[in-house]
């Protein structure tokens, strides 16, 4: 039977987003978080002001906030002094509304403007949005049936099984020649298109894994309605061993090289997954699929050891086939992946694997102890990241080993030695925070991107700076780090230039139509609930295959398109996702 709360949410989702008109309604001049504000938080808006030569006489000074309920206000304040945020071409001023902590429902009001989108102040305000933001995983499974008691509205048939997965003559080796038949169930479909892939796979499982073991207590309370759900295991934590139990099929056995994608050779059409029954293909073994290969399981040995009982041996099983892996990569140490002819799918393609290497090291040292790891991981994490660079990233992710060690700091989980000093992890952490909070507070619209974030998957880069915040938090709880991590989630839900939502489902205007196959599929008006779209990209790399003049800008922040075809601003993937995630359980359980 379906979690009665996630029923009613599911008839909500449909309804609310056909009623609010999708993101192509008219844009909202009152720009905020249209999902809401735990009562601690701090709580901004954004106020569009006239340009100075055609300022009023009177232009408004003060807003309010009024209580929806009652039509009556609870707050008044100033608005700040105005600001210009070169990136969306806007003059702006903030009101900052962090004294209203009464749970309720409210909106903004401000002289001579709309009423802001109705938002929220609750102590769990963002349950349902991070309930379906795991869940989007769950309604992304290959190779499994979603019926409608699992998945309401969009349930569908089993689709791509990969019990019967070709070799592809770059995987070949001596015990599995081209042609080879192999099997590789289980994982998540990686994005808008059907196929799975090995080092995108590692960040987004490591990503649930790490939120789990950062706040237990919150997700231990979280039902999500999951097919395995009362097997013993948290939620999450079922989610995350979908996809362990794919990457774990994917390591050839005969040496411990790891696969790096399971794909078509081309992307399917825009069907339902059961109607996509074009050949499978395994890979290419790469470096950098092995190390991702290698620190994911690493982590989840050491996250799923306290769970043992509900399968025994697990954790070891993992163990051991991290080790192989990093075996395989010492021997391997340069095999880049190289996208055949005759493959046309994404590459996820890394010419630089020192990342991979610190990080695999150090999930190792931390999950066995051994000092065959102990020197690459602290001489990596004693390192200070390239200057532009603010927060991890599939090709980037060395800092997830910062997170790991600091982890370990505050609560010793694995076996890593007493005598290993996490100290340059946490220095390094804390220095990055000061430099995001920094950009935060200069601001106008109060969020720490730049020019240089504005890349194809801008907000999974907000959101992973928004974790790296947290991480620092837990450190040490300076009030402008979990500020600043506010104001990233606030951005996604709409305190940014389209002022949309950038989450399916998920307030007064918000995607319609994602660049992803089963929302389109489906023959469901809304799509499926819970997916964090790309966001504004300037790139445009999909100009070509939408209509002529179909993006509203060309401006860093405004370059995003609510259409199907736009697969540089508005598709889904599984690696932006997990920091939304992250982020909303970490402000649920720092925010006091």
């Amino acid at each position: 039977m379906p979690h009665p709360a996630y029923t009613s949410r599911l008839a909500l989702l449909a309804a609310c987003s056909l009623l609010a008109g999708g993101a192509g309604a008219a844009p909202l001049a009152i720009k905020l978080n249209q999902v809401g504000f735990l009562p601690a938080a701090q709580k901004l808006a954004v106020v569009p002001a006239p340009v100075p030569t055609m300022m009023p006489a009177t232009a408004p000074a003060r807003f309010s906030v009024i209580d929806a309920a009652s039509g009556k206000p609870v707050f008044d304040g100033s608005l700040a002094p105005a600001a210009s945020w070169n990136l969306s071409g806007e003059r702006v001023r903030l009101a900052d509304f962090s004294a209203v902590r009464t749970p309720g429902s409210y909106r903004i009001r401000v002289a001579g403007l709309p009423d802001s989108a109705l938002f929220n102040v609750s102590l769990d305000v963002y349950r349902a949005l991070d309930t379906a933001a795991i869940r989007s995983f769950t309604l992304n499974r290959a190779g499994i049936e979603l019926t409608p008691a699992v998945a309401g509205a969009w349930a569908r048939p089993l689709g791509h099984p990969d019990t019967e997965v070709i070799v592809h003559p770059s995987a070949a080796s001596p015990g599995r020649p081209a042609g080879t038949v192999i099997a590789s169930p289980k994982g998540w479909y990686d994005a808008g298109d059907y196929n799975k892939y090995i080092v995108n796979s590692g960040i987004s499982t490591y990503t649930l894994l790490a939120a789990y073991e950062h706040f237990p207590a919150w997700f231990d309370r979280l039902a999500l309605n999951l097919p395995e759900f009362g097997n013993g295991l948290p939620d999450i934590l079922n989610e995350a061993l979908w996809n362990l139990e794919w990457m774990a099929s994917m390591q050839d056995p005969a040496d411990g090289g790891v696969y790096h994608k399971l794909t078509n050779k081309v992307f399917d059409p825009f069907v339902m997954p059961d109607k996509a029954t074009t050949p499978r293909y395994v890979v290419q073994k790469t470096t950098a699929a092995t190390l991702d290969f290698a620190a994911t399981m690493a982590a989840a040995s050491r996250i799923l050891a306290p769970f043992d009982s509900q399968q025994p041996g697990r954790s070891a099983r993992y163990l051991a086939a991290a080790e192989a892996a990093w075996r395989w990569a010492e021997a391997h140490p340069k095999v880049l992946y190289e996208q055949p002819a005759d493959i046309l799918t994404g590459a996820y393609g890394d010419k630089t694997v020192s990342d991979e290497f610190a990080w695999a090291a150090t999930e190792l040292l931390i999950a066995t102890g051994k000092d065959a790891y102990r020197a690459r991981a602290l001489a990596a994490n004693g390192a200070k990241a390239a200057p532009a660079q603010t927060a991890p990233g599939w090709a980037d992710v060395g800092m997830l080993g910062w997170i790991s060690l600091a982890q370990q700091s505050l609560n010793r989980t694995g076996a890593l030695p007493q005598d290993v000093d996490t100290g340059a992890a946490r220095k390094r952490l804390l220095a990055l925070a000061d430099r995001l909070a920094a950009r935060w507070k200069a601001s106008p619209y109060r969020v720490g991107m730049v020019r240089e974030d504005f890349v194809w998957g801008s907000n999974s880069a907000v959101l992973n700076q928004a974790m790296m915040l947290a991480v620092a938090y837990r450190i040490e709880p300076r009030p402008d780090y979990l500020n600043a991590a506010q104001s990233a989630l606030d951005y996604v839900l709409g305190r940014n230039g389209p002022g949309a939502s950038f989450v399916t489902g998920f307030g007064a205007v918000s995607p319609l139509h994602p660049h992803h196959r089963p929302s389109e599929a489906d023959g469901v008006a809304a799509p499926v609930p819970g997916w964090l779209v790309g966001g504004p990209n300037p790139g445009q790399q999909d100009r070509a295959g939408c209509r002529a003049g179909a993006y509203p800008s060309a401006l860093p922040a405004l370059s995003w398109l609510d259409d199907v075809c736009s697969y540089a601003s508005n598709e889904v993937a599984i690696n932006w996702n997990a920091p939304l995630v992250y982020v909303a359980a970490a402000l649920q359980s720092l925010s006091r």
